[in-house]
C-alpha cells in the first residue's frame, strides 16, 4: 500500500503476532460454515487486478529506469490482464520511485480492454493523473486511526474530507474511482483488527461513491480465521461483495488461503503483484503483495476462468526480476520456470 512518507517503519509483526488472541490466531472453519459456504459458492470467474507496477515497485529502494516500467507494463497487458495499476501521482520527495509517473503513463501502449488505474493521494494528484489521461484513480484509507496518521498524516474522517473534491471532480470527467482500505486483519499500531472496525470504512467508501473497494491486509498478518470473520461481518451488514476486492500481502505465507476464503464468499475481483513484488516495511525480510503468478495457479486448478496467460505473466516476472537483479519470490513461477529448464 502506499507509504506517503516513504519510511521503514520500526513496527514489528513479532509484538502484533503475540498481541493478537492465540485462540483466535488459530481459529478454523467450522463444518458447519464449510458446508454453508462451500466450493459451490466459487465465482466462476475472477478479474485479477495486476499492482506489481505501482504497489510492488514503490517498495523498491533502487529506482528502476522508466523505460524498463513501461516495457514491464506492455508485457503484462499481452497477457490478458483486464486491470494493472500503472504509477501513482504522489509527490517523488516521499516515494521517488514514482517520480516518472508523467513518463511512464504517455509511454505505454494501452491496449483495448485493458484499464491502467492510477493512485492518487489528494485532488493535486487526481488532476494531474486527469492530464496523464488516466481513466480510473485509486483512493485510499485505513481501517485504523494510527495507520492513517503515520501512512497518510490525518484522521479517517480527513481522509473522507480529501476524497470530497476527488469524486465530485471524477463525476463530471467520466473518471472511475476505485478504494482501498488498509490493515483489514491486524494494524502494525493497534494489533489484531475487529470487523467492527473495518466495516463502517469500507461501507463509506462504497457510499461515497467508488465502484469498487479492495480490502487490504497490508501486514500479511492475517490468517484464513481472521478473513472469515470479516467477511461474515461484512455479509451480515449486507455489503455488496460484487463490489469488493481482495489484496493480500504473504508476509506469513498465509495470501491464498485468505484469497481462496474469500472466493468462497464470491468475492470474485484479486489484487496480486507480478514475481511478489513489494515488500512489508514493517518486517525486514518479509514477503510482500501476493505473486500473481501463484494466484492464477490456484484460481486455474480451481477451474476458473481469469482469461489471463500464466506463462505470460512468469515471463513478465522473469524480466522485472532480472532487472531487480533477484529472483521471483513466486513459487509457481520458479517451479514452472525449472520445468521449462530456464530456472535454478
Amino acid at each position: 500500500m502506499y507509504h506517503s512518507r516513504g519510511v521503514l517503519w520500526k513496527s514489528s509483526l513479532v509484538p502484533l503476532a503475540r498481541r493478537i488472541d492465540p485462540l483466535r490466531r488459530h481459529r478454523c472453519f467450522s463444518s458447519t460454515a464449510v458446508a454453508h459456504r462451500g466450493w459451490d459458492r466459487l465465482p466462476a470467474s475472477v478479474r485479477v487486478v495486476e499492482v506489481g507496477a505501482r504497489d510492488g515497485l514503490q517498495n523498491e529502494k533502487t529506482v528502476v529506469d522508466t523505460a524498463k516500467k513501461i516495457e514491464f507494463i506492455n508485457r503484462l497487458s499481452g497477457t490478458g490482464l483486464r486491470t494493472i495499476e500503472a504509477t501513482a501521482f504522489v509527490s517523488p520527495k516521499w516515494v521517488p520511485q514514482m517520480g516518472d509517473h508523467k513518463e511512464v503513463m504517455a509511454g505505454i501502449d494501452r491496449r483495448q480492454g485493458v484499464t491502467y488505474p492510477v493512485l492518487v493521494p489528494n485532488l493535486k494528484g487526481y488532476e494531474a493523473a486527469r492530464a496523464a489521461g488516466a481513466t480510473e484513480v485509486n483512493i485510499f484509507t485505513a481501517a485504523t486511526e494510527s495507520f492513517c496518521q503515520k501512512n497518510i498524516n490525518c484522521s479517517i474522517d480527513e481522509s473522507f474530507d480529501r476524497f470530497r473534491p476527488i469524486f465530485e471532480h471524477a463525476a463530471a470527467d467520466g473518471i472511475r474511482v476505485r478504494g482501498s482500505c488498509s490493515v483489514v486483519l491486524g494494524c502494525p499500531y493497534e494489533g489484531a483488527m475487529e470487523p467492527s472496525q473495518v466495516v463502517p470504512v469500507v461501507r463509506r467508501l462504497l457510499e461515497a461513491g467508488c465502484y469498487e473497494v479492495s480490502l487490504g491486509d497490508t501486514l500479511g498478518v492475517g490468517t484464513a480465521g481472521h478473513a472469515d470473520r470479516l467477511l461474515q461481518a461484512l455479509s451480515a451488514e449486507g455489503l455488496p461483495f460484487e463490489r469488493l476486492a481482495m489484496h493480500c500481502h504473504d508476509t506469513y505465507g498465509q495470501a491464498l488461503a485468505n484469497i481462496l476464503t474469500a472466493l468462497q464468499y464470491g468475492i470474485a475481483v484479486i489484487d496480486s503483484s507480478t514475481a511478489g513484488l513489494g515488500g512489508c516495511p514493517y518486517c525486514k525480510g518479509a514477503l510482500g503483495n501476493v505473486a500473481t503468478e501463484d494466484v492464477l495457479y490456484m484460481l486455474h486448478g480451481l477451474g476458473i476462468h481469469t482469461g489471463v496467460d500464466l506463462d505470460g505473466v512468469i515471463d513478465a516476472g522473469a524480466f522485472m526480476s532480472e532487472v531487480l537483479g533477484r529472483p521471483s519470490v513466486s513459487r509457481a513461477a520458479k517451479a514452472l520456470l525449472t520445468k521449462r529448464g530456464e530456472g535454478g
